[in-house]
């Protein structure tokens, strides 16, 4: 009996895997409480690991808080990750971070609690990113565009900038749109 239940264990496992996505994992966010990623799902979002000691910090930070406020969070989130492993550039603790961003860049889009985002203690979330992506992050600021669907449509290092995502963003937005509209 065992040895059946097995099979069919290793059998479906394929199965399950498959159905897996981005939307399916559950993270902390940045007041400590867990939350289901799938309450993104039908939306397409930007996940990037951040850091708010970093050359990137700046830029990133003013970029990303104009994409949630220009899109909107109807249809898009920027979805923030902090990460302190990479030059430790991300000392402060949660609360602190969030107060640094709030207070800074007047972030409005949803953060959550410092975690690993690469290597064998990256976060199960980051670890489906770069598995389907086949792009692992080796600093801060990558960012991961997800479909409504929470498959990953594209990444990109610290060094291409917001702007230069955000045409890739406002493609998916559009056909999120357009399918809804084709719903009703």
């Amino acid at each position: 009996m065992f040895s059946v239940g097995l099979v069919l264990l290793l059998f479906l496992a394929p199965s399950l895997q498959k159905d897996r996505d981005f939307y399916t994992f559950k993270v902390v966010n940045i007041r400590g409480k867990l939350v289901s990623l799938e309450k993104y799902r039908g939306s397409v979002s930007l996940v990037v690991n951040v850091a708010s000691e970093c050359g990137f910090t700046e830029s990133h930070y003013k970029a990303l808080q104009k994409l949630q406020r220009d899109l909107g969070s109807y249809h898009f989130n920027v979805l923030g990750f902090p990460c302190n492993q990479f030059g430790q550039q991300e000392p402060n603790s949660d609360r602190e971070i969030e107060s640094f961003v709030r207070k800074t860049y007047s972030v409005s889009f949803p953060m959550f609690s410092k975690l690993a985002v690469s290597g064998t203690g990256a976060n199960a979330a980051f670890k489906y990113l770069t598995e389907s992506s086949s792009k692992e992050p080796d600093w801060n600021f990558w960012k991961y565009l997800i479909g409504p669907d929470g498959k990953v449509v594209d990444a990109w290092g610290p060094t291409v900038s917001v702007e230069e995502v955000r045409p890739h963003i406002a493609v998916q937005v559009r056909k999120l749109i357009l399918k809804k509209k084709e719903e009703l």
